[in-house]
C-alpha cells in the first residue's frame, strides 16, 4: 500500500507515492470497507506501469478471481499504434470469450 499508516498524513491530506494527494478520511473508510466484487472482470496491464505497481494488480486477480493479460512493452496509457493494436484486439477477445 502506498500509505502504511498515519505518521505518513499531515492532516487532513496523506501524500501518495506518485506525488498525489488523498485524504485521511478517505483512506480510513476505504480500509474499513472493502469491496466485494462478484462480476466477471478482465484486465489488461502494461508491464511498464508507473503508476499502479504490479503486486497491487497480482492482488486484485487472486481476490477477485479476476482474468490478467500483461502487455509488456505496454504503460499505464495505451498510446502509441502498436499498444492500441494489442488494446483491440484484447477487447475484441474478452467480449467474445
Amino acid at each position: 500500500m502506498a500509505i502504511a499508516s498515519r505518521k505518513h498524513c499531515s492532516y487532513p491530506l496523506c501524500s501518495t507515492w506518485f506525488g498525489g494527494m488523498l485524504s485521511w478520511e478517505y483512506l480510513r473508510f476505504v480500509r474499513e470497507h472493502p469491496i466485494t466484487w462478484d462480476i466477471p472482470t478482465e484486465i489488461l496491464y502494461g508491464g511498464g506501469d508507473g503508476l499502479v505497481p504490479r503486486q497491487t494488480v497480482d492482488r486484485f486477480v487472486h481476490d477477485h478471481r479476476a482474468g490478467l493479460t500483461i502487455m509488456e512493452e505496454g504503460g499505464h496509457w495505451f498510446h502509441t499504434d502498436e499498444q492500441v493494436a494489442f488494446l483491440g484486439d484484447w477487447m475484441r477477445a474478452a467480449i467474445l470469450a
